[in-house]
């Protein structure tokens, strides 16, 4: 799948998709989905399996989950999703690359209309100068185009690993929102 990707913009603390909660924005996906007649799949690193549990939390979820996967590992980024091993090598987990190679493989995978990945760092180790902990892509593919930004998890200095999470979370719903709305 040769899909150009189209980078949004970035967001950090002063963005609004940082406002919402992540009830209300988790709820309106879902609502847009069974309007609009659309399915979602999600892939997880840092999030461990939260946008699938957040999803499935609201009534009527099962009429627009179809596959939540959750690629901890590189082996399984690459295995399960199709990211390059050249491409882990080369730009590491934690990068735009990765998020858009892991959101075409869902693509790939589960034939959804909505596809989302995410892929960063929670912490609290693990971070470097380069990479800070909080530095989290995430990457959309919809139809036959994919997106992907980096949030700038790093300029909230408040959140801790399971912050860092349900944040993650938020924007990405509030981001697919925008997405559903276009």
């Amino acid at each position: 799948m040769n899909i150009p990707c189209i980078v949004l913009p970035e967001y950090g603390k002063n963005s609004k998709v940082m406002q919402e909660s992540l009830d209300k924005s988790v709820s309106d996906v879902v609502k847009l989905l069974l309007e609009q007649g659309r399915t979602i799949s999600t892939c997880e690193s840092l999030t461990g399996g939260l946008l699938s549990e957040r999803i499935t939390s609201v009534a009527g979820a099962s009429q627009v989950f179809a596959l939540g996967v959750c690629t901890y590992s590189d082996a399984m980024k690459h295995q399960q999703l199709s990211v390059s091993l050249k491409t882990l090598r080369d730009y590491g987990a934690v990068s735009r690359e990765t998020a858009v190679e892991m959101a075409k493989g869902l693509t790939s995978l589960s034939h959804a209309d909505l596809c989302i990945s995410v892929t960063g760092l929670a912490g609290p180790g693990g971070g470097s100068p380069d990479i800070p902990v909080g530095t989290v892509y995430a990457g959309f593919a919809s139809g036959n185009q994919v997106a992907a930004t980096l949030l700038r998890l790093w300029e909230l200095p408040e959140l801790d690993r399971n912050g860092i999470r349900h944040m993650t979370a938020n924007c990405v719903f509030q981001i697919a929102k925008q997405i559903l709305l276009a």
